[in-house]
């Protein structure tokens, strides 16, 4: 209803006017930029594209969706699906187009995992013949799936799974059971009310022969099992299945549990690319390397880091945008009583807390795009039996995920609180980003626990680097050679304000320092592996921040870049560095990575850094293209209107405002007019 707040306007300087005058100011060439960091697979023509598709179909508008309950987002979740399929089939969407359009969404579908881990496995580990079978399946949403490896009492020991899947020689079926309560598969996205299928990883036992009870265990292996009718999708005899419940985030997906009881299936079911069991007899053939099983976990862990980039650049494009327009004080120092209010990112403690975190957008968007095309080469070096580079790809991707994912989920919580009060509302745009962000760091490998995976790898390359046996196995033994090689000569500390090259030999010094004090205490001293786990997580954090530094210095060198935008990304480029080893500092002096003068320096280059950002940080979050549809958010809107927006969702969209309530306890009365019916519905829902 209309009323006088309609002619209400923001006070001056309005948001527009100061965004524009921002954008007036810096030289940054976004659409350059843009193409830079986005031309992959046309990602922004993809983008142009769909949008205006999308907007208008009333399903996915998303000016009400934070009112809904978590049975109604589950239902909106696949409603959206549904309609993303039917629209992909209309304007022959390929897969990148489908995955644009489910990005741009921004809602977690209950086909997740349908479309990414269940299809990716059945075409990484099953025969030929089980993906010409299954994949038109999977394609026709015929079999539609989910990854159910994760257990009630086991996650990231993948090893240490209890569900059983048995040989039975005799009726030649696998029969898959639970043995226990926390053999229970638990958090699988997609099984709880969705899936009909399961790719189901278990322990395999199989008798030493046709007519023995002995079983020989060959630990976790891959298994696709249908779990739901496919007329009345109840689940098949002998499964139990369903929906965990409420979670932190995530409010579309039914993340499942599941339990079998001696529940039979064909020997069709094992996936048998790698490794298989004769038909006729009990012989078992084993993979050519037992790493492969662990496939599209690494193939997930890969995409979670081109994936951290977008989130970081999403939060941080709010919080330089808001704290541009928003004003709070009079400088301090100034004589004038009329000068106006200072915009909040003038300040350097806000500044600090944001444009470190754009820096980090940029280190991770390189980062993400050099792990794209290792894993990429790896799986074609795999398709010809050559497994050489798998161990790398597999340490690099587990050290890499527990890194970005962390950095990424606290880029969100950071920015939201330099927002002050707004950040906590509901037009900040961060509520759903941060709650099903925050899944990130534990799922596909906690991050404090998969970093022994990454700090295991490095300590065996240093420890053959120290033998210094025959050819190095790989670069990473060879840079430890080298590493060892220079440490008897005593090198001086690296000039890190000198050149961008000497800082990316200071994080690479500084690395292989960590990994040959760890390979000292556990090989040497004999130290315990679980009472070097903090060190080891320093090991693996230290490797991929090296990682990040390396390939943002590469890749910003050797790109074809206006002599404009090149100087923009290496100030972007010194800032994550600094930044990076201001917080690790004690390292890099202990390592002769950095002397102690350039390290007490750090504070003060990385506030000169932020000050030569500042001009240019709106260019430089608008040159990440993404669009207000995405961002859902008043204080982040391309255009300024931050005051506007807030107010139109709390007076005109907010739903408690459309009832009048009865507030005094002399009666039962909720609802005024509803009488105590309105008190018994509520109660009806507890």
């Amino acid at each position: 209803m209309p009323d006088f707040s309609d002619d209400l306007k923001p006070a001056s300087p309005t948001g527009p006017e100061i965004l524009s005058q921002e954008r007036e100011h810096s030289n940054v060439p976004v659409d350059e930029l843009a193409q830079h960091l986005l031309s992959r697979n046309d990602f922004l023509k993809r983008q142009e594209r769909i949008i205006p598709i999308l907007e208008k179909e009333r399903v996915f508008s998303k000016a009400k969706q934070q009112n809904l309950s978590r049975p109604d987002r589950y239902q909106l979740g696949l409603a959206r699906a549904k309609q993303l399929r039917r629209l992909a089939d209309k304007h022959s969407w390929d897969e990148e187009d489908q995955s644009m359009s489910k990005y741009l969404v921004d809602d977690v579908s209950p086909f997740m995992v349908h479309d990414s881990m269940f299809p990716q496995t059945v075409k990484e580990q099953g025969s030929e013949e089980q993906r010409a079978y299954w994949m038109p399946k999977i394609e026709r949403w015929e079999a539609i799936g989910c990854y159910a490896q994760t257990e009630l009492g086991h996650g990231s020991n993948v090893r240490g799974i209890e569900c059983k899947a048995t040989w039975d020689p005799k009726a030649k079926e696998f029969v898959i059971h639970s043995p226990s309560l926390t053999a229970s598969k638990w958090w699988n996205g997609s099984m709880g009310r969705t899936a009909n299928t399961a790719i189901v990883v278990a322990q395999l036992y199989v008798p030493k022969t046709a007519d023995s009870t002995e079983l020989v265990h060959h630990g976790p292996h891959t298994f696709i099992v249908q779990i739901r009718d496919l007329k009345t999708h109840k689940p098949l005899e002998g499964i139990v299945v369903g929906d965990i419940g409420v979670k932190y985030g995530y409010a579309p997906m039914d993340n499942g549990y599941m339990l079998f009881n001696n529940f039979r299936v064909p020997h069709s079911a094992m996936l048998s690319n790698y490794s298989s069991i004769d038909y006729n007899n009990c012989t078992y053939t084993k993979p050519a390397n037992p790493a492969v099983v662990y496939g599209s976990l690494t193939y997930v862990r890969a995409t979670i880091i081109m994936h951290a980039r977008l989130i970081i650049a999403r939060a941080v494009t709010i919080a330089v945008r808001y704290s541009t327009v928003r004003r709070q004080f009079q400088d301090k120092d100034t004589t004038d009583k009329h000068a106006p209010e200072l915009s909040v990112l003038d300040y350097p403690t806000v500044q600090i807390r944001i444009l470190p975190l754009l820096a980090t957008a940029f280190a991770l968007h390189y980062t993400g795009e050099a792990m794209h095309n290792l894993y990429s080469n790896t799986r074609a070096q795999i398709e010809k039996g050559d497994f050489s580079r798998l161990a790398v790809l597999h340490a690099q991707s587990s050290g890499l995920k527990s890194l970005c994912t962390e950095l990424a989920a606290n880029s969100i919580e950071t920015c939201r609180r330099a927002m002050g009060g707004h950040g906590f509302g509901g037009g900040s745009g961060y509520i759903q980003l941060n709650s099903d962000y925050l899944s990130k760091p534990t799922v596909e490998g906690d991050n404090w626990m998969i970093t022994q995976q990454t700090a295991r790898f490095l300590l065996k390359r240093m420890q053959a680097a120290v033998a210094g046996k025959g050819k190095a196995e790989d670069e990473i033994e060879q840079s430890c050679r080298d590493w060892l090689s220079e440490r008897q000569q005593s090198p001086a500390p690296y000039r890190v304000f000198q050149s961008d090259e000497e800082i990316v030999k200071a994080f690479h010094r500084r690395s292989r320092d960590i990994t040959y004090r760890a390979y000292v205490d556990r090989h040497e001293k004999k130290r315990n592996w679980n009472a070097m786990l903090l060190q080891l997580r320093k090991v693996s954090h230290a490797e991929s921040q090296s990682i990040l530094v390396t390939n943002f210095y590469e890749a910003m060198s050797q790109a074809d870049l206006s002599p404009t935008l090149r100087e923009h990304l290496k100030v972007q480029f010194r800032l994550f560095a600094f930044y990076t080893m201001d917080s690790e500092a004690r390292d890099f002096v202990k390592a002769r990575a950095a002397s102690d003068e350039d390290v007490d320096e750090l504070p003060s280059k990385i506030q000169d850094l932020m000050a030569e950002v500042r001009p240019h940080a709106v260019r430089l979050v608008d040159s990440w293209k993404i669009p207000d549809y995405l961002l859902d958010s008043a204080l982040g809107r391309s255009d300024g209107k931050v005051y506007e927006d807030l107010f139109n969702r709390a007076h005109r969209l907010n739903p408690l405002n459309e009832t009048t309530f009865n507030p005094y306890f002399q009666h039962d009365e909720i609802v005024m007019g509803g009488g105590k019916a309105s008190l018994d519905n509520i109660l009806a829902k507890l």
